[in-house]
């Protein structure tokens, strides 16, 4: 098909207003359709476009005649009325009225809420996609980065029957479940269990039908979204103007995407021109014409539509489509150089348009000027607005009927769109090289065979690494020689390809996107532990989404994705302490363990079967904090596996006999751990050294879920006996740890924690370890304070001194294994 297909083709003798005059004079039904319908209005240039629209879909047998369609067009007018209508009834009021009479003051909340302008700009666009793909009879994929205008999504979806099974007895086009619908938006409702009462939240949730985020944080739609179709999909991104200013990295999806592996993305911005207290950026800066010129220089076709009208929407998203394919055909064929230019729809309008209080900051969330319950003229004003909205029963249903036509078409609703019905098998694994014990070796580059041979014995399924740093430095160097850079032109001798798997910025949070939007292929993210804290919203978004899926007995059917956080904390030193930062590992062991699993593997092995461990599950996002310094290898494949299906495992010594156990989080910390285990030994002192790999496993669990996940007492009990004091060494600082490994922690006079503690600068592993007092010398005084010895019965008297800051600490530091 090709790109002026779906444009004004052959009438260009008339102008627009002409042409459309003479269309509405030719066909009674294309007349009515273009009437519009209460609030919603055709311009001339949207009537002349469908009709061009009309005439291609035609011609491919889309449809039999012109009136089949027209009546789409009709029936989308009256729903996105009547969905606008419902918006405005959750935010403000407790009962509807299907005859369309006027609300009394007792039947408003005491307390609106809601976003209500936005949810409003949001209907006609999310009634466009339905239509869209009513006319070509696909369901396409959507995403929708302003989660806070949920209330469109839900009200569509009541009207079309488009619901998850939580929702469909509850809320219905009948009076009784259009008010539970209405009550229980922002009604706070609790169950016993201390879960959400009611399924509908502020936001998009696992309750909304066909919704893949929650979209609370801004901006991660946008550098996702690129990344979500496979080859064959098709995806409607529904964006706006003020994730626009939120987060950058959107504006590079051009260089993302390719033919050759990438669906069909239809990105749409609401351009409404207000965020939350006052006009948006590109408003100040010169609204449409700005942006239009911003997306040229990035490489984008802006296609302005008007945004209050669900055809001009419909027709953005088939114009993209066919210009998106004609461009990535004729790349493919040679004829056409990278980039492609991504059409991307600037859809115009004014916030809250359709309800009075439109194009006003209020209208951000309750658009009104007072609240109709106890206000009169407010409560007139909602009378009247709601009323240009209204749609009589039987010509709604007439209209839903319309779009209902899955089964005619043979095609899933639009809640089961592909890329929320990921179902992706568990990757087949190569056999495991494993590392020599007694040797040195980069854990990274372990990490590194593995995921190039993992990707070879993994064909069918679509590699992305989202790469903000060096991935030389950080051994990588398989993985980049195989995968390569993703480039628009290679530059000669330097690993880069068009149609390279490595999307490299340097900027976090973009290319997370890739990793996380990818969700029916295999990922990977590798960052710097300190800046991979900027991934944090993101993941922290597909996190809660992926646990509350879980909670409601659905898990999710991606892969698991690994995001390994290297040149760590203690290995970076040389770069002053805005490198030595421990924090993301830290965070993600506060969300819950079963779905955000953070690792800590201590050599190459246990490296290698924690890469394991995250892709065999699925719905989950693993934190692998790991060292591309060569360390030694002590961990054998046996007790590699063992400790990954408990997250600990005792590496030394005998549990039944010792007088202490010495615990490891952390590569560095396992060496220093066995160097203390080793001087407690020779003092006449049994010592366990125990290493623990995931934490998570080991803490008291919040809820029914988190507690399948986490070990029993007993299995705790037999890992670690509660007569055992214990000196805990740890990659992160140890006040976390304290709090997830509560249930082995007897207080200060049983556990004592040693970790991070906010020291450091331009210092070398060993220097940040006697900096943070976690050296072998410090743990070996720890483990005899615990069992009563004096420090000088365990340590000679110039080490003592030198851990209490008055010797050479290189007498510490050098100390051998």
């Amino acid at each position: 098909m090709s790109e002026s297909e779906y444009e004004i083709a052959n009438h260009t003798s008339l102008d627009v207003s002409e042409l459309a005059a003479a269309l509405r004079g030719q066909n009674p039904l294309f007349r009515k359709w273009a009437e519009g319908y209460g609030v919603i209005k055709h311009q001339d240039v949207t009537q002349v476009r469908i009709y061009g629209l009309a005439e291609t879909l035609i011609k491919a047998g889309k449809a039999k005649n012109l009136d089949e369609i027209l009546n789409k067009l009709i029936a989308a007018d009256r729903l996105t009325s009547a969905a606008m209508w419902i918006v405005v009834h959750m935010t403000y009021a407790t009962r509807v009225d299907l005859e369309g009479r006027p609300l009394a003051a007792n039947d408003f909340k005491h307390a609106p809420e809601g976003h209500t302008g936005g949810s409003l700009n949001v209907a006609p666009a999310y009634v466009g996609y339905f239509l869209a793909n009513a006319l070509t009879g696909e369901t396409r994929s959507w995403v929708m980065g302003q989660g806070h205008t949920v209330a469109a999504i839900e009200s569509v979806n009541l009207l079309l029957d488009n619901q998850t099974p939580q929702q469909k007895d509850r809320y219905s086009r009948n009076e009784a479940g259009l008010q539970n619908l209405v009550r229980d938006f922002y009604s706070y409702a609790i169950a016993p269990d201390g879960s959400p009462g009611v399924p509908l939240g502020s936001h998009a949730n696992p309750n909304t039908a066909g919704a893949t985020m929650e979209g609370g944080y801004l901006g991660f739609a946008e550098v996702e979204y690129v990344h979500m179709p496979l080859k064959g999909e098709k995806l409607v991104a529904i964006l706006s103007d003020g994730a626009f200013e939120e987060q950058r990295g959107s504006e590079w999806s051009s260089r993302w995407w390719r033919p050759g592996d990438s669906g069909l993305v239809a990105p749409i911005m609401i351009l409404n021109g207000r965020r939350i207290e006052e006009r948006s950026e590109i408003e100040q800066q010169g609204g449409t014409e700005w942006l239009n010129d911003h997306l040229r220089i990035n490489n984008f076709d802006p296609i302005d539509i008007d945004g209050t009208d669900p055809a001009a929407f419909a027709w953005a998203i088939l114009i993209s489509e066919s210009k998106l394919e004609g461009r990535g055909a004729l790349t493919l064929a040679g004829k056409r150089d990278y980039p492609i230019r991504l059409p991307y729809t600037v859809a115009r309008t004014i916030k809250g348009y359709g309800f009075p209080g439109a194009g006003t900051n209020r209208a951000h969330g309750t658009p009104l000027l007072g609240n109709p319950r106890h206000d009169e003229a407010a409560r007139q004003e909602f009378i009247e607005g709601a009323a240009a909205l209204f749609v009589p029963p039987a010509e709604l249903e007439t209209s839903i009927a319309t779009f209902n036509v899955h089964a005619e078409q043979n095609r899933p609703k639009e809640g089961d769109h592909p890329i929320a019905s990921r179902n992706v098998a568990t990757p087949a694994f190569p056999e495991t090289v494993w590392s020599k014990v007694g040797v040195d070796v980069s854990p990274m580059a372990a990490v590194d065979r593995f995921f190039v041979d993992l990707v070879k014995a993994n064909p069918n399924l679509r590699p992305r690494v989202g790469n903000p740093d060096e991935l030389g430095s950080n051994q990588m160097g398989l993985t980049l020689a195989h995968l390569k850079h993703r480039v628009n032109v290679p530059e000669e001798g330097v690993p880069e390809s068009t149609e390279g798997a490595i999307i490299t910025a340097l900027n976090e949070e973009a290319v997370i996107g890739a990793a996380l939007g990818n969700k029916g292929g295999l990922n990977l993210s590798v960052s710097y532990e300190a800046f991979a804290v900027k991934m944090l919203g993101a993941l922290r978004q597909d996190i809660i989404f992926a646990r509350h899926q879980k909670h409601l007995g659905k898990k999710p059917g991606w892969i698991g994705v690994p995001v390994i956080a290297t040149s760590h904390a203690w290995e970076n030193g040389k770069n002053e302490q805005s490198h030595q930062d421990p924090t993301l590992a830290e965070a993600l062991l506060g969300e819950m363990s079963d779905t955000s699993r953070v690792l800590f593997p201590v050599d190459a092995n246990t490296a290698v079967e924690a890469m394991r461990t995250i892709y065999r599950d699925h719905g989950t996002i693993g934190t692998l904090v790991v060292s591309k310094r060569p360390v030694p290898s002590l961990v054998s494949p046996e007790l590699a596996v063992k400790l990954y299906e408990t997250g600990a495992a005792t590496f030394s010594g005998d549990l039944a006999k010792a007088d202490v156990q010495l615990i490891a989080l952390g590569s560095y910390q396992l060496v220093e751990a066995i160097k203390a285990g080793k001087r407690l030994e020779a003092k006449g002192i049994k010592v366990a050294v125990t290493i623990v790999v995931e934490p998570g496993r080991l803490r008291e669990p919040r809820d029914h879920v988190e507690g399948k996940f986490v070990l029993s007492d007993a299995e705790l009990e037999a890992l670690f006996p509660a007569r055992l004091p214990r000196v805990v060494v740890t990659h992160t600082r140890p006040e976390p740890i304290i709090g997830v490994l509560r249930r082995i922690d007897g207080g200060p006079k049983h556990m004592r924690v040693l970790g991070y503690v906010n020291r450091g600068g331009t210092l070398d592993a060993a220097g940040l370890l006697f900096a943070n007092y976690s050296t072998w010398a410090h743990i070996t005084r720890e483990a005899a304070k615990l069992i009563g010895k004096d420090a000088y019965k365990v340590l000679t008297e110039e080490e003592v001194r030198t851990i209490d800051g008055h010797g050479d600490p290189h007498l510490v530091m050098n100390a051998a294994l």
